[in-house]
């Protein structure tokens, strides 16, 4: 997946907005950071709020593409991926999850926010 689609994908998702974050490009729902990437760089990372045992296991599963995110944010789930090295549809599918985590339940399940 390119930065152009990884892009396109979070701005999908239900009222999400995309904001600058310090040098990355965020993805937001109501204020909550649930994607942040790593512009213009040769190998691009993402960063993914991800729940603990999914992010367990994509670690072991993936170990060349994923890697936890250093202490305390590490420890909340984020971590990064290196997008070119990652199949589309599991990448896709993660970022489906990372907004699931931060959205509100009436969002997520359709009703009026």
């Amino acid at each position: 997946m390119t930065e152009a689609e990884l892009r396109a994908l979070a701005l999908s998702l239900p009222e999400t907005l995309e904001v600058p974050h310090f040098p990355t490009a965020s993805f937001r729902v109501r204020g909550k950071i649930y994607l942040t990437i790593g512009e213009g760089r040769d190998d691009t990372p993402a960063v993914l709020r991800l729940p603990a045992h999914i992010q367990e296991a994509v670690l072991q599963s993936d170990a060349d593409t994923a890697e936890s995110v250093g202490g305390y944010w590490g420890r909340m789930g984020w971590t990064r991926f290196f997008i070119e090295r990652m199949e589309n549809e599991k990448l896709a599918d993660l970022v489906r999850l990372a907004w699931r985590q931060v959205a509100p339940k009436k969002l997520i399940s359709g009703g009026a926010g």
